[in-house]
């Protein structure tokens, strides 16, 4: 051997002649049985490869492939193990010269099918098939970088490399239980061919460049289908767990889209496979992070919206061609639930991996695809379409609720965009308790930045709020600004959700968190005044209960007001506040515990039904809590002021009963108050106050007009026929009075006191007043 290395490295022409003569003598061999002789020939072969890198090794090269193909072509496993071995060494050279002509199609082939070996013997199938793993990692690193060389990335190699891999991925059962003892199991990992395939796919996805991607994504998804690995999902997250984790990370957005783009492709399919893909693409949005969505941020988004519409409507009709559902039908809608919660999820893993200004921009999309009656999102009538409309409503506010408690924006004016929070409000109006839960606790992740929700559960009247450890911040500017502008927005909601007679505790819990919330993250010294008379207004709706609220509602409101004042009191630290509440919330306990949130908010709440007979020591009076604060600097004019809310066009379109009745109340208020104010605002001096509260006042002064405004559109829109016929006649008779005594003066002067006036002439002259000098009556006038 070493004279043979001799001769062919000093006479390197002669190296295809020598490659050609041993070749030839191994084919014999081959055919004759004569393995030890094939032994030789490939150790001479290989030798000779390892000690000659001339240029002119190229002709040698193909002979010792032709050798290597003829001992791969053999049913001997022993020599199809030889024949890999040497391919292997060969594939670690690195060849000076580039081939043009030399093709490994053969090897591919072959290699995979090695890898799908069932020979009977399980030891001898365990080396064919690690055999064929190194042999395709040999392809791949002697073609993978050479531009020259046949391209491996193609498709028609893809799709064998790929399968071959995953096959032995997959069969990680088999070799785990048959090791005996920790020791032999840990040769055994070395050794098989689970391990193997793993490092050789994370080899072959590490070097993909970004046009290659694709192609080797393919054959996963393929894979995975054919074999129905997407309903157990745990191979298919490893699978993908071992992708994301090899590629460049620049690339992942690349196997998002393909995941995507299969989800489209099997909108169809079974529920469990839905949520198998869907799953995945939750795991590899987490592992790519930021890089996982790319630059089309809001189609990830749209398409996994558009797989929840699709499941609801399969949940509905229990088929996927929109027919009517057969008697699978209960079992469909409960895997399409499950398919639903999968989507949410992976929602909220996608949008975690976003920075806060495209989480902004992809709650807005969310919103915007909402169907509520104000917005242009087609809402469908009838029955089923009232179900596909509500069921729609409430998965794209989970979706939402999962975006949102990922969000965290100290500005909330940036995080809760006018448009957004007018959309968002408007269905906390609806009637249905599930949706106007989920608006508040969507409500509540964004306002709760530090993490207080938590504290204020169960809801409770505890006298020291110190062991609540609250995190408390001072109001920044922003934050101030934000109530100013959307304040009494808020207030307004959270008092008509109160109104509502479905509420269960859940509501309460939720309404008690979003107040506590506010006064802590948002309240300035107004805003806190504001939400002392908020408070103060919902004790009146169940005082009053004019809604006809359960016994259960009112309790609910009394004890949620309790809990609230007790907490707020102790926040502002003014001592005869919190003495006032401290006594009433003591003599509750003694008179009427069924008032307080330990009686009220547990599994079996103690109520009465004598409501209506209760003293007025156990109620918290304005008058008293005006006049303690008051007395420490608090506003106690706008203390002493009833809380109305501030109606808007919504509530035209929310279905709400008692609508009338309160707009009537605030115009009655507004009219009683305003001349006071009038009164009161010549004597004041001019300063900074009395500025803001001027142009306060021509704000409300334009919320009236636009009140009386849409008061008349909601009568014409609503009052019956003949009551607005009685009034537009009535109308028409005064106005034709009014005008035909315009006309008599216009036509007949009226006499002067002293019947006639001397011109200068000296002769009397009749005067009458010109038409522009008249005064004319308001409903004469544009």
């Amino acid at each position: 051997m070493e004279k043979l290395t001799f001769y062919a490295l000093s006479a390197p022409e002669k190296l295809d002649r020598i490659g050609a003569y041993l070749s030839e003598r191994l084919i014999r061999d081959v055919s004759r049985h004569r393995y030890g002789y094939v032994c030789i020939a490939m150790e001479a072969l290989d030798q000779l490869l390892m000690a000659c890198h001339c240029q002119s090794i190229n002709l040698f090269v193909e002979s010792f492939l032709k050798m290597v193909a003829k001992l791969l072509e053999s049913e001997k496993p022993n020599l199809q193990i030889l024949g890999t071995n040497s391919f292997v060494k060969f594939a670690n050279i690195e060849e000076d010269t580039p081939s043009y002509h030399r093709s490994y199609d053969f090897f591919v082939s072959r290699f995979s099918e090695m890898c799908h070996s069932s020979h009977d013997d399980l030891d001898i199938r365990t080396k064919i098939r690690m055999s064929g793993i190194k042999g395709l990692q040999g392809v791949v690193r002697k073609t993978v970088n050479d531009e020259l060389q046949a391209n491996i990335w193609d498709p028609q190699h893809m799709d064998k490399i790929v399968p071959s891999l995953l096959f032995n991925l997959q069969h990680v059962e088999e070799t785990e239980s048959r090791s005996p003892s920790p020791l032999q199991a840990t040769e055994k990992e070395k050794e098989s061919p689970t391990e193997l395939a793993e490092r050789c796919l994370r080899e072959l996805l590490g070097r993909a460049a970004y046009g290659n991607i694709k192609n080797a994504i393919k054959p996963v998804l393929i894979h995975l289908d054919n074999h129905s690995l997407w309903e157990p999902k745990i191979f298919a997250t490893c699978c993908f767990r071992i992708i994301m984790y090899s590629i460049q990370p620049q690339h992942s957005h690349l196997v998002i889209q393909q995941l995507l783009g299969h989800l489209d492709a099997n909108s169809k399919s079974a529920a469990t496979v839905r949520a198998g893909i869907v799953e995945v693409l939750s795991e590899a949005a987490v592992i790519a992070a930021s890089g996982s969505v790319g630059p089309t941020v809001l189609e990830v988004f749209n398409t996994l919206l558009r797989q929840l519409r699709l499941s609801i409507d399969y949940a509905l009709t229990g088929s996927y061609d929109g027919g009517a559902g057969g008697g699978t039908k209960i079992i469909k809608e409960h895997e399409e639930r499950m398919f639903q919660e999968a989507v949410i999820k992976t929602i909220g893993s996608f949008a975690s991996t976003l920075p806060t200004y495209q989480q902004s921009e992809v709650m807005v999309f969310i919103m915007n695809k909402v169907p509520l009656p104000s917005s242009q999102q087609p809402i469908e009538a009838g029955k089923a379409g009232e179900n596909r409309n509500r069921l729609t409503q409430i998965m794209l506010l989970k979706s939402l609720l999962q975006v949102s408690v990922g969000f965290q924006c100290n500005n909330m004016l940036t995080a809760l965009p006018s448009a957004f929070l007018d959309r968002l409000l408007s269905s906390a109006l609806m009637e249905d308790a599930e949706i106007r839960l989920f608006v508040l606790e969507i409500l509540i992740s964004f306002i709760d930045r530090h993490g207080n929700r938590q504290k204020f559960s169960p809801i409770s009247t505890i006298s020291d709020i110190s062991v609540l450890k609250l995190k408390v911040d001072k109001c920044s500017r922003q934050d101030t600004v934000f109530m100013k502008k959307h304040g009494q927005q808020l207030y307004r909601h959270i008092y008509l959700i109160c109104k509502e007679e479905n509420n269960v505790q859940a509501h309460y819990e939720a309404l008690y968190s979003m107040l506590m919330l506010i006064s802590i993250e948002l309240a300035n010294e107004e805003v806190m005044v504001d939400l002392i008379r908020l408070v103060l207004a919902v004790q009146e709706i169940a005082q009053i209960n004019e809604d006809n609220l359960t016994a259960y509602n009112r309790c609910a409101l009394f004890a949620l007001g309790a809990a609230y004042l007790n907490l707020i009191s102790q926040l502002t630290t003014v001592p005869t506040f919190c003495q006032h509440i401290h006594e009433v919330i003591q003599m509750r306990q003694k008179e009427a515990p069924y008032l307080l949130p330990e009686d009220v908010f547990v599994e079996r709440p103690r109520l009465s039904k004598s409501l209506d007979r209760l003293g007025p020591e156990v109620f918290f009076w304005q008058s008293k809590i005006s006049e303690v604060l008051g007395g420490s600097g608090y506003n106690s004019d706008r203390l002493s002021t009833p809380y109305i809310p501030q109606l808007t066009d919504e509530d035209r379109l929310s279905k709400r009963k008692s609508i009338g009745e309160t707009i009537s109340l605030q115009v009655e208020v507004e009219s009683r108050n305003s001349p006071e104010r009038e009164q009161r605002a010549p004597a004041e001096e001019i300063t900074y106050e009395t500025l803001k509260k001027a142009i306060a006042d021509s704000v409300a002064v334009e919320e009236q007009e636009r009140e009386r405004r849409r008061q008349v559109v909601e009568k014409f829109q609503k009052a019956p026929f003949e009551e607005i016929a009685a009034h537009c006649g009535a109308r028409a008779t005064l106005l034709q009075s009014k005008l035909n005594q315009i006309f008599e003066i216009t036509i007949r002067p009226p006499p002067s006191p002293s019947g006639t006036i001397t011109a200068a002439y000296g002769q009397p002259q009749n005067h009458s007043i010109p038409v522009y000098e008249m005064k004319f009556p308001d409903l004469c006038v544009y």
